[in-house]
């Protein structure tokens, strides 16, 4: 193997890597997740000691607090989701129409999407929603699907040759 090829790969899994990194961080920046409350001070009690109503109390609403961001962290895992997957569809869609024009960043676009895919169907674990991790993971595997056989083998099946073609490419008998 060359050291073109070798720095060929290296690129695209780079370039993908990248691409992934971009996305994740893009979401993070612009829609931040939701802040996880504070243990309160107060809260921390000395073994044997019983705790006051005051800190029952605030117990009580910490409680609350972390239940709250619970969801709130649901929902923001599901947004990340939706996000990440429209990405990805994006990603995969364009390393389709760069499919002829340079292999190389075609693929490099190509695995940041799939990266992608696997962030976005994470994420929909994440969110504690079936309904919407079944729909990232049919929507990646109908996109996987397609991908691979527009990529790997469609190309492969050209069907039967013209009679005039066959004629031509065959030897003269004799």
């Amino acid at each position: 193997m060359d050291d073109n090829r070798v720095m060929k790969i290296v690129y695209t899994f780079f370039l993908g890597a990248l691409i992934a990194l971009f996305v994740g961080l893009g979401i993070q920046t612009f829609h931040p997740g939701p802040e996880m409350p504070e243990y309160p001070v107060e809260m921390q009690f000395t073994p044997g000691e019983e705790p006051t109503e005051e800190q029952l109390a605030r117990e009580r609403e910490y409680e609350q607090q972390m239940r709250s961001w619970q969801e709130e962290r649901n929902d923001y895992n599901r947004d990340v989701a939706v996000v990440s997957l429209a990405a990805s569809v994006l990603l995969l869609a364009l390393s389709l129409v760069l499919e002829r024009r340079n292999q190389v960043l075609t693929n490099g676009v190509m695995l940041g999407g799939l990266f992608n895919l696997v962030y976005a169907v994470g994420r929909s674990f994440a969110s504690d929603e079936t309904g919407l991790t079944f729909a990232a993971v049919s929507v990646g595997l109908a996109v996987v699907l397609f991908l691979g056989w527009r990529r790997f083998f469609q190309d492969r099946h050209e069907g039967p040759r013209p009679p005039a073609e066959t004629a031509a490419a065959a030897p003269p008998a004799g």
